[in-house]
């Protein structure tokens, strides 16, 4: 008997290929297609699945940099910054980080300068933010 829970087991499968399909999910997860349905629905009822979305290239997105930008934000002005960011559109997702930086975004903008732009105009002028560190991605490898 497999150690990895069926949940487990269902999520896997669904960073793997958020496009598959439940008869898909059930087959690789080794369950049927109604375990798959009850187990997605409550999974997203509880927030754990937050939403669904595509793997993109960066350097095959002509239209479009990226970056993921770390950033120092003044822990009286947090929530409020953070607010702000979540607002923003060219602000893709947003993380908490353990890591160099309190926060990270996904940032993307029309190209280099734009990004840029992004950084020092909108991310920079936020009250709280203090610093902010973008790394841009060139080519998805996984």
């Amino acid at each position: 008997m497999s150690t990895v829970s069926t949940e487990e087991r269902i999520l896997s499968v669904l960073e793997e290929d958020a496009q598959a399909s439940c008869a898909e999910i059930a087959e690789r997860a080794d369950v049927s297609k109604p375990t798959v349905r009850k187990y997605i629905d409550r999974l997203e009822e509880k927030g754990v699945i937050v939403g669904y979305s595509a793997e993109i290239d960066p350097k095959k997105l002509s239209s479009q940099s990226i970056a993921m930008v770390g950033m120092d934000v003044d822990s009286g002005k947090y929530v409020g910054a953070t607010r702000e960011l979540k607002a923003l559109d060219e602000v893709q997702a947003l993380y908490t980080s353990s890591g160099d930086h309190m926060l990270m975004a996904e940032v993307r903008a029309g190209d280099g300068d734009e990004l840029g732009d992004v950084i020092s105009e909108k991310l920079l002028a936020i009250d709280g933010v203090t610093a902010a560190h973008p790394s841009f991605l060139q080519e998805r490898l996984k």
